[in-house]
């Protein structure tokens, strides 16, 4: 079983990469997870650092009597940071993001497997991390973890015959050992079974190279003084000569070429050890990871090499000595956290008897790979594949089974816009449930939300603002008293009112009439078209005339009427019909919309539909200045108030919560639970906003890009995606790039919006994903079909 772990322990976290198989075998499972940063742990780890090495015996030397630092026992210091250090460790392992790994590992393994589980990461920091203090390593008795490299050489079998031989021949380096008792380590090696040992006794530099050429070896074995400078290990193998393994690289790589299983550093600070044999391709090595005690290093050499002789395997003797180790514990603190295993991903540890027998796998010198992720060479291949990826994914689309999600990324895009500023040239007029009682209380006759009493009083008050133009947006059956007809004459301001067209499939088959005497070319339809998910994103401009019989003939929205008033009149601009039947303003044309536009599919595009772009305010409630009823009737509207807000354009209409006349919009996701409907008076504002602001302002309306641009568009992105995961990087690299990929996209999404554009995000966003992951999974399955072809 092997976890990859791609980061860094105080910032970016770890990306996990889980494989578990038998010996020799492809995984039968993977699995990725993450584990978080960690700061906490990262200085718990530095603590115990830190007050181990205060102890005074900490070296490979006789302990002396503990040195007490005023009141306080460094000893206790040790035990209680070694404490906290495990605590915040197995809590890091608990984290949620690691859970499924963990799950995964106990559903699949038994308690009576032998497993070794290989921590492969290049990060220090983890190297010195506790380990087998991992619920797991504890729940199955037959475990060890051991460290792995990420990258590493191909493992070839040996190209001769080897014979069996009775002895397994070690190679024990005895350094320099000033008050060290290498005597007790050179015992243990004596009694092994079958063991034959060759005695090095602090060698000159010469001497130990030509035992390395001369004949091969099985173990080699190194007792005396080491440690780690600029992360690489040295060793004194004798009094005036301390050297890098560097500089016996090439002796240590034949003996290795030519059958070293197994390296045991007996000695302090052997991490650096480890890192340097790594690079030279050693099968397996067994090194201290702090500064050891001396009782406690003879120790753990005479119970593994017992354990490993008698049959054991490696990993399970490892295991056994290290806790065996945890009886010396009340002198020697954190004994049994010491030793590690170091193990080559490709070699299998050989048992005692292999050794004897040399049926063993060997490690010979080939290009370095990592076999996580081979690069895919054809190019052919990345374009392949992004286009297949490419055609799935508009096969999903094209069904709708991206409609929902492409429609609230529209939604969400739209609500992050900057906020503009309302529009001047309308004035609302609202009747709230406070207006509607206060009619009551008044004793007017109520047949609708607005009493002909009060309406003959509202007449009076809009000739005070010198209203452009005024739009009833309540239905009214009733024909407008006298007095109402006569204050509009007088007025010389037109009106324009409403009606709605019948529609069997709204469950509305009679529509609504309009006022009998407001002339036909003022009335226009208050029908809207929403999504399936009750959304008003589109603007109903025009429909043909119904195909059965109703008294609402208008074949212009109320909207489109107003706003074609004003620019007709106050505006001078004039309108023309594309060839297309589209109005075209200018240099402006309200492009329909089509069944496939944008993330719609399939749409039912009847009749002459935009896309609504609403105006982007801290609430789309606030698209213009607005009046109460009541406060207009009463005259409690200051005059200099009604002077600012004369000649624009005023809307009349109902927001009490009881009309039931209110919408959900792209932005009800953002307010509150009161303001998450838009009263229909404020929709028709927004869209008399939108078309004035085209004509006027030059505000952009949305647009979309051509079924063949938005294919294009998505192929890029998964061809960007199959091309990332087709470079050579660590896991850790691959989702940064994609981190940034997917940055980059949401960025020109977003730039694109605020010019009104409406780009594909989340057809893109699954592409370049898919692509990337089926492209790593690719290269991860011919990884191992190379693995198990040699």
């Amino acid at each position: 079983m092997t976890i990859q772990l791609d980061g860094d322990l105080p910032l970016q976290g770890f990306h996990c990469m889980l494989a578990i198989g038998r010996e020799a075998e492809r995984p039968q499972a993977e699995l990725q997870g993450a584990l978080p940063p960690s700061p906490k742990l990262e200085q718990c780890l530095l603590k115990w650092k830190k007050s181990y090495q205060l102890l005074e015996h900490v070296a490979r030397i006789e302990p002396q009597q503990i040195i007490y630092v005023g009141a306080k026992n460094i000893v206790e210091e040790c035990r209680n940071t070694a404490k906290n250090l495990a605590k915040a460790f197995t809590q890091w392992l608990t984290a949620e993001s690691f859970r499924n790994i963990d799950q995964l590992i106990r559903e699949i393994l038994n308690r009576e497997d032998q497993v070794r589980i290989l921590i492969r990461t290049s990060d220090p920091q983890l190297h010195q991390l506790p380990w087998h203090l991992w619920d797991v390593v504890d729940c199955y008795p037959k475990t060890e973890v051991a460290i792995a490299a990420v990258s590493f050489r191909q493992q070839l079998p040996p190209h001769f015959p080897l014979k069996s031989q009775r002895k397994v021949r070690i190679l024990a380096i005895v350094g320099h050992s000033i008050g060290i008792d290498t005597h007790a380590d050179r015992l243990i090696l004596n009694t092994l079974p079958n063991g034959e040992v060759t005695l090095l006794l602090e060698p000159q530099r010469k001497d130990l190279n030509e035992h390395l050429w001369q004949q091969p070896w099985d173990v080699l074995f190194f007792a005396g003084h080491s440690q780690t400078k600029a992360h690489e290990g040295q060793i004194s193998i004798n009094s005036t000569d301390t050297l890098p393994l560097s500089e016996l690289q090439y002796g240590l790589r034949q003996a290795i070429n030519h059958g070293l299983q197994l390296a045991i550093f007996n000695s302090c600070d052997g991490l650096g050890l480890a890192y340097s044999l790594e690079e030279l391709q050693i099968p397996q090595m067994i090194v201290m990871r702090e500064p050891v005690p001396d009782q406690v290093a003879h120790a753990f050499l005479k119970y593994f090499l017992y354990a490993y002789a008698q049959g054991a395997s490696l990993y399970l003797a490892t295991r056994q000595a290290r806790e065996r180790l945890q009886g010396l514990e009340k002198d020697f603190p954190c004994a049994s956290w010491l030793p590690i295993i170091f193990q080559h991903p490709a070699a299998v540890p050989p048992q005692w008897q292999q050794l004897l027998d040399k049926k063993v796998s060997n490690i010979q010198p080939s290009i370095e790979v990592e076999r996580t992720n081979p690069p895919i060479k054809r190019f052919g291949s990345v374009i392949a594949l992004s286009t297949l990826i490419t055609g799935l994914t508009l096969g999903v689309r094209w069904l709708g089974g991206l409609t929902t999600t492409e429609l609230w990324a529209y939604d969400t895009l739209l609500q992050l816009r900057p906020p503009e500023p309302q529009d001047e040239r309308l004035l609302i007029i609202t009747i709230d449930d406070a207006d509607i009682h206060y009619q009551e209380r008044e004793g007017m006759q109520l047949s609708n939300s607005l009493s002909p009493q009060a309406w003959t009083l509202l007449t009076e008050k809009l000739n005070l603002l010198q209203p452009h133009s005024v739009g009833l947006d309540i239905y009214r059956s009733t024909p407008l008293n006298t007095k109402v007809q006569s204050g509009i004459k007088a007025s010389k301001w037109p009106l324009f009112a409403i009606c709605k067209v019948p529609s069997v499939d709204d469950g509305d088959p009679s529509g609504v009439d309009p006022p009998p005497n407001i002339p036909p070319d003022y009335v226009g339809f208050s029908d809207i078209t929403i999504d399936p998910d009750d959304v008003l994103r589109r603007h109903l401009i025009a429909m043909k005339n119904p195909s059965f019989d109703s008294r609402c003939t208008a074949r212009n929205a109320f909207s489109l009427l107003m706003a074609l008033h004003y620019l007709e009149t106050k505006a001078k601009v004039l309108y023309e019909l594309t060839p297309a039947k589209e109005f075209k303003f200018g240099d402006v044309t309200f492009s329909r919309l089509t069944p496939n536009a944008g993330g719609y599919q399939n749409l039912d595009a009847a009749g002459y539909q935009i896309l609504l772009n609403y105006r982007s305010l801290r609430s789309p409630q606030d698209i213009a200045p607005t009046l109460r009823l009541r406060d207009l009737i009463q005259n409690k509207i200051p005059k200099q108030r009604l002077e600012q807000l004369q000649g624009r354009i005023i809307l009349v209409g109902v927001t009490a919560l009881t009309s039931r006349d209110d919408w959900l919009t792209p932005f009800s996701r953002s307010q509150t639970t009161a303001k998450r409907k838009l009263s229909g008076v404020v929709v028709q504002a927004q869209m008399i906003s939108q078309i004035l602001s085209a004509v006027q302002d030059q505000r952009p309306l949305l647009w979309w890009m051509p079924e063949w641009g938005e294919a294009i568009w998505i192929w890029g992105w998964a061809f960007i995606g199959a091309l990332v995961a087709a470079v050579e990087m660590r896991p850790i690299r691959l989702a940064g790039v994609a981190i940034l990929a997917f940055t980059l996209l949401m960025g020109l999404c977003y730039l694109f919006i605020l010019q009104a554009g409406w780009l594909p995000l989340i057809p893109t966003l699954i592409a370049m994903i898919s692509s990337l992951i089926v492209v790593s999974k690719w290269r991860r399955i011919r990884a191992t079909a190379i693995q198990h072809s040699e």
